[in-house]
């Protein structure tokens, strides 16, 4: 049990006791309080006496509040069980994003905001950026564009795009379909994901429901040997949400307008100019390098893929017809690893059940940063619980919490609140990410408030006979989202508008993409697994079971799977960076109309299956005669209208800095605790408060190089 200190955190954890009225009630109390501030400042304060301290203050300050309980209204629409919550936290975030739109497009502020600029008072750097930031909001936002119509149409197309991107997200995480199938055309499927199913009745009889859930989808393109399967389930899978087509043909045509509106000349110069890359033609320029250097060897895959398909379809005697399709992708790239590296991802599974491995990823960061982390269970939720009732403090009773401390030789600080919500169930957000509940700031009194950040994940729920066990791409996506949650945590920002990960979009994957190379490390894979045999004698019994009389297996991962696990960590990765190239450049495609009529006229689902065939080198049903309509990906694509817009690219060109910093700083010695509190306090502690050309240069003592990057890749 942890030491009696680290069980009475200074501040207490958020509570989400809300019900579907008090949801809606809280957003219209923030607002009014909001609008109230904006409004005494404007009644007090006129241009010629406008300082930092009497209008850029008290706006931050009243940012800084509305976001402890802003963040919390608008989660439970990915968490909630109940319909209901989730309907009136989505009416929520609409209310509070029409606010914001209402507040940059305040005139009466803008000029007081703009009289303090042009004071140039002697500013701290973190105050002289928001200030700086908060000025080009107001242009950005259409203060630039003269009072009337064109004003009022730009503020009109903000409101919609807000209600297409609630809504859209909705539809994806309440989408609830799925197939019936037989056992038969479910055969290779592994017996774990088969028994979880829901079994049919009536005319369903001997039937099984497969949902679109990453723990039914995922292994069933691995392992399903019947390829009608596959392919079924990969074009319903592309057309699970096709409600969403008219909504992101609709954002893509508002953006654009939005953009003409302000003088850009489309929607992506507009979202790249404050970025790290400024410009599309930078964007462009990457991605189009990135993929003349990788077909070559996308082409070189494909053909050692289909070699393998030619002998797997000859050995079961079923015709070949020399192509590769989408649907084959998973299935073949796992049997190319278990057949020419030996790689058996079921049974490396059993070495990672997922609450040890969560334990040991706690490990490491307290190693590295210097961190604690205290479980918060039982009496302890209710003596921390401001109610005093433990239930209080989580959303869902699958929920973990923990208090995050400094350990002694940072000073044994409070550092805040981490929840862990790992388990698919109706109605929640589908994927993985975190999501910040609570920013950190310091609060109008100098005193600093702490944060809280989530993970919300879908791991395969434990059974009776097994726990949660997790495929190696698993582990590093939870090591990947992880450390985001690192990254809320650990930031200190005087502002909860530079708060941990709020940073540049083609920065904010850095570091937890940095963080992935740890999954890739001999040492630290060891320390991570443990057999789940060895966890209870429940399991032991239930492993034996099916072992057919084989020894226990070893506690730790042995040696040679490791080895044979990191020699396949770039088998197929040309085809891999194609995959996320077709995203990034379809992104690109619908932001950069040359004319309004362009986008307008641009079939957006035949562009995303004409570019995925021509850059990931994989054939579809079009060349099955289906036509390049078959299939309506964009309209499950997420992160295009949750404010990936534009901004798809930054998952690879963040990966420039991310393996630059990985090697120049960790590669020879990962776990060294002075590299690993330098990148915490120079890094990880800065969150978007300067900016990230600075934190990257002044981190690795230059510029960012591309070198380790290609070098990586193998195509340096």
């Amino acid at each position: 049990m942890a030491p009696e200190h680290l069980r009475r955190p200074p501040q207490a954890p958020p509570l989400f006791t809300a019900t579907a009225q008090s949801i809606v009630d809280d957003a219209k109390r923030l607002i009014e309080t909001s609008r109230k501030v904006q409004d005494n400042i404007v009644a007090n304060v006129k241009p010629e006496s406008a300082t930092f301290d009497s209008v850029l203050k008290p706006l931050a300050h009243d940012e800084n509040t509305m976001a402890l309980e802003s963040h919390i209204l608008s989660f439970y629409q990915a968490v909630s069980t109940e319909q209901e919550l989730r309907d009136a936290s989505s009416k929520a975030e609409e209310l509070m994003d029409e606010f914001f739109i209402e507040t940059v497009m305040r005139e009466d502020v803008f000029k007081l905001v703009d009289a303090v600029l042009k004071k140039n008072e002697s500013l701290d750097p973190e105050s002289r950026r928001l200030l700086e930031k908060e000025h080009k909001d107001y242009i950005r936002n259409g203060l630039g564009l003269p009072a009337g119509p064109k004003r009022d149409r730009f503020k009109e197309i903000k409101k919609r795009l807000s209600q297409i991107s609630i809504e859209f997200q909705k539809n994806l995480n309440e989408e609830n379909g799925g197939i019936w199938f037989t056992r038969e055309e479910l055969d290779g499927v592994p017996e774990d994901v088969l028994s979880g199913l829901k079994k049919g009745e009536g005319e369903h009889e001997g039937k099984l429901w497969l949902t679109f859930k990453y723990p039914d989808l995922f292994p069933t393109m691995k392992y399903a040997k019947n390829a009608e399967t596959r392919k079924r389930l990969m074009i319903e899978n592309e057309n699970k949400c096709n409600q969403n087509v008219p909504l992101f043909r609709e954002a893509v045509i508002l953006r654009d307008e939005a953009a003409r509106l302000l003088g850009y000349p489309n929607h992506a110069a507009f979202r790249i100019e404050d970025k790290m890359a400024k410009t599309p033609k930078t964007v462009d320029d990457f991605l189009g390098d990135l993929r003349s250097r990788l077909t070559a060897g996308g082409h070189k895959e494909i053909k050692a893929l289909l070699e393998l398909k030619k002998a797997d379809l000859e050995s079961r005697g079923e015709p070949f017809d020399g192509r590769y399709y989408l649907w084959d992708h998973r299935f073949y790239d796992r049997l190319m690893l278990e057949k020419d590296y030996s790689l058996d991802q079921q049974l490396i599974a059993e070495y990672f059940p997922l609450q040890t491995t969560i334990e040991g990823m706690l490990k490491i960061f307290e190693e590295l940063f210097g961190l604690v982390f205290v479980e918060i269970t039982g009496e302890d939720r209710e003596k921390v619980a401001p109610t005093g009732k433990g239930s209080d403090i989580v959303w869902h009773e699958d929920v973990q919490v923990f208090s995050v401390w400094n350990d002694e030789g940072e000073g044994s600080g409070f550092v805040g609140y981490l929840y862990l919500d790992l388990f698919p169930r109706p109605g929640k957000y589908g994927h993985a990410a975190n999501f910040n509940l609570q920013p950190g700031f310091i609060d109008a009194d100098g005193k600093r408030r702490y944060p809280a950040t989530a993970l919300v994940c879908n791991f395969t729920k434990p059974t009776a006979k097994k726990p949660s066990l997790l495929k190696h791409d698993e582990v590093v996506t939870l090591f990947h989202e992880l450390g985001h949650g690192i990254h809320d945590l650990v930031s200190r920002t005087i502002y909860s508008r530079f708060h941990g990960t709020s940073t540049v979009r083609d920065f904010v994957e850095a570091p937890s993409q940095m963080l992935e190379n740890w999954c890739w490390t001999p040492s630290q894979l060891k320390s991570l697994s443990k057999h789940y045999s060895t966890l209870s004698p429940e399991y032991l019994a239930a492993w034996q079971e099916q072992a057919n009389g084989k020894p226990q297996p070893p506690e730790r991962i042995p040696d040679e799977i490791i080895e044979n696990l990191i020699r396949t960590k770039h088998v197929n990765d040309a085809l891999f960076n194609l995959r996320q190239l077709h995203f990034g450049i379809f992104d690109m495609t619908v932001h950069e109309a040359e004319s309004h009529e362009q986008i307008q006229k641009l079939p957006i689902s035949t562009t995303y299956n004409q570019l995925r065939k021509q850059i990931a080198l994989q054939d579809g049903p079009e060349v099955l005669g289906m036509g390049d309509e078959w299939g309506h990906g964009e309209a499950t694509f997420g992160h295009l209208i949750g404010g990936y817009d534009a901004g798809y690219y930054g998952y690879l060109s963040s990966q420039v800095y991310s393996t630059d910093m990985f090697y120049t700083v960790f590669k020879d010695d990962p776990m060294n605790p002075a590299a690993g509190r330098r990148y915490r306090y120079g890094v990880l502690e800065k969150g978007g408060s300067q900016d990230e050309m600075k934190t990257l240069t002044d981190f690795l003592g230059r510029e960012p190089k591309t070198d380790a990057f290609y070098k990586e890749l193998g195509l340096a």
